[in-house]
């Protein structure tokens, strides 16, 4: 039975789609059989990240780890009992058809509420939330008095998480394990980064989830979209001599994925 990792936040702009390229490509590099599905209909930044790759590959006849891209099924909505929705229906049948032949499915979630992003949360054995430093995308998960110091309680996003939790546990499904990761996180000691320091923990203890790192910002993340390459395939594309920025990158991810604690996964790269 696969192992389903969503990565979700309703903010644009988190970094969902990079950090669901790697954590898949990096799965796929240690020898796990990996399914993405793009949930973003519209903007399929996912989707267009692993066909870059495909086309990188043939053009260049590289052999690289490969994601396996699917898209949803179509469903006949004459097929439906009244009440039912579409979207549960492909988002399941997509899941079913997918679970027996992969360790791991990835979902990438848009940047907005979808039917479909809810539902895919209620599926998640693990639910990755990338969050960029700041008051703006932690407003998503709670709400805060004006210094920042104190938490007055769950927002939409966190309210969406709980609500998925319970629909699990009414299923007898295991809890869903909650990874927040921190997004360009600056490297000086500056009095908004405390602030955010301090206000996840605070956070993470009273709502359940654990704090994991993520990547800071780098241009090497823009550079590698177009030929949907990860900073594992450097080298693999003839690349000698990485730079400091690449091989902190690479150490930030390998942090990442050490922290996500991932079943049979045994980080070496």
């Amino acid at each position: 039975m696969a192992h389903i990792i969503v990565v979700g936040n309703e903010k644009g702009g988190a970094g969902k789609s990079t950090v669901s390229m790697h954590v898949a490509s990096a799965l796929a590099r240690l020898g796990h059989k990996v399914a993405a599905l793009d949930l973003d209909l519209r903007q399929r930044s996912l989707g267009r990240y692993v066909e870059n790759r495909a086309a990188f590959i043939k053009e260049h006849d590289v052999d690289l780890p490969q994601v396996r891209l699917h898209e949803l099924p179509e469903i006949d909505p004459a097929t439906l009992n009244p009440g039912e929705n579409v979207y549960d229906h492909r988002l399941s049948a997509a899941i079913s058809g997918l679970e027996a032949d992969n360790d791991f499915i990835l979902i990438d979630c848009p940047g907005s509420h979808t039917r479909l992003s809810q539902v895919a949360h209620s599926l998640a054995d693990t639910l990755i939330t990338p969050l960029n430093d700041s008051f703006i995308d932690f407003d998503l998960l709670a709400h805060t008095d004006p210094t920042g110091e104190k938490i007055l309680g769950p927002s939409v996003y966190s309210e969406m998480v709980w609500n998925a939790r319970q629909l699990r546990a009414q299923a007898g499904l295991k809890p869903i394990d909650w990874v927040v990761i921190r997004n360009r996180v600056g490297t000086q000691r500056m009095v908004n980064k405390e602030k955010m320091e301090r206000a996840v923990k605070m956070l993470s203890k009273r709502i359940g989830f654990r704090i994991a790192p993520g990547f800071s910002e780098r241009v090497i993340f823009r550079e590698l979209f177009p030929r949907g390459l990860t900073l594992l395939d450097l080298r693999d594309v003839g690349v000698r001599q990485l730079n400091i920025s690449n091989i902190a990158a690479r150490q930030e991810l390998r942090d990442m994925m050490k922290a996500l604690n991932l079943p049979d996964v045994n980080v070496k790269f």
